[in-house]
């Protein structure tokens, strides 16, 4: 006799494990957009098996990273959009991993509901989906699970883990960095995905989705839900042509708890704030919660979502490929011997 998957019972007690199965049919033809040469396995199996091409490497390295996307989600929910928020999962864990000098290989995702709907979890998937490609990485499997009585019935949770490899030689060291050396930013798309709390302590959900003046009549939740950046290619394509001392992805703690991770203990990052191009967005955040200077470049990106630390000789060099590659880069300061651990002028 065959059998069929499913469970009245189970359903009953509020999971539906044939929804899952239609919501993984579904996904399908978006994972496949993502796959590389060292996929060796179909989704649906108990793990994703890749297999990385390591000629020309003298020491192998794998790079991973783990993250998820905070209380941004509360925004997809209000405006009922959850083919973005994907596509910053993957930006967390990549844009991390190429801090490194790696190159990002296969990303993993977890979406953790109260009530599955095939045809949102195949909207979350299509955003990861997006942002894999944009990354390089294949999207090798993950896990959907329904928890009912755990979290809101439409609501979810959304975390990912990725893996990328480099030569050892050629990862990015910071010891490198000296004194006199460029510090160069790289433009971000707005918030991306961190200080959301702070956002929505600003904003109640009637504020987020009301036309508003300081947006040009859009509704807030409509701008602040734009995806991270990705900046994978552009920062892979610089370092295989320049030397990079030191990469920085301006998450969580803004530029006070990231820029100084790329510099050695005894060396200090000198910021000119009137060098940096600071987003309308952000300006927008300050003068409504009234927040200092200080707490607004220690929360957010503040328009820079990523620094590359060169020598004074390769920085026009650096600044051109990032240009020719799409970014808006440009010079924000410099590495200072014996300064603060962050400055800013």
């Amino acid at each position: 006799m065959a059998y069929k998957s499913e469970s009245e019972a189970y359903r009953a007690s509020g999971v539906d494990i044939t929804e899952g199965y239609r919501a993984v049919e579904l996904m399908k033809k978006h994972i496949k957009r993502t796959q590389t040469p060292g996929v060796l396995s179909p989704i649906g199996g108990f793990g994703g098996l890749f297999a990385p091409d390591m000629k020309g490497m003298k020491e192998p390295v794998l790079v991973s990273g783990t993250d998820g996307v905070g209380t941004k989600l509360k925004l997809a929910f209000l405006l009922d959009r959850h083919d973005t928020v994907g596509i910053d999962c993957v930006a967390m864990c990549a844009n991390d991993i190429v801090c490194c000098g790696a190159s990002p290989l296969f990303f993993l995702d977890y979406i953790a509901c109260g009530k599955l709907s095939a045809e949102r979890a195949e909207q979350i998937v299509k955003g990861i989906s997006d942002g894999c490609v944009q990354a390089g990485a294949a999207l090798i499997g993950g896990e959907t699970a329904e928890m009912p009585g755990f979290y809101p019935q439409d609501e979810y949770d959304l975390a990912g883990f990725c893996v990328g490899m480099g030569d050892r030689e050629k990862l990015i060291d910071p010891a490198g960095v000296s004194d006199g050396d460029v510090i160069i930013a790289l433009a971000s798309s707005g918030v991306h995905s961190n200080g959301f709390s702070l956002v929505r302590k600003l904003y109640d959900e009637k504020a987020l989705m009301s036309p508003d003046p300081d947006f040009s009549g859009r509704l807030p939740a409509e701008v602040l839900i734009t995806p991270t950046r990705i900046y994978v290619k552009s920062i892979l394509s610089l370092i295989s042509q320049v030397p990079v001392k030191g990469i920085s992805h301006i998450t969580g703690g803004g530029f006070f708890e990231n820029i100084p991770r790329s510099i050695p203990e005894g060396y200090g990052a000198v910021i000119d704030k009137s060098a940096v191009k600071i987003l309308p967005v952000f300006e927008i955040l300050q003068r409504r919660g009234g927040i200092s200077e200080r707490d607004m470049f220690n929360t957010y990106n503040m328009g820079v979502g990523m620094t590359v630390i060169t020598s004074p000789a390769d920085a026009d060099r650096a600044l051109q490929i990032l240009r020719e590659d799409g970014e808006d880069a440009y010079a924000i300061g410099r590495v200072a011997k014996g300064a603060e651990r962050l400055e800013l002028c």
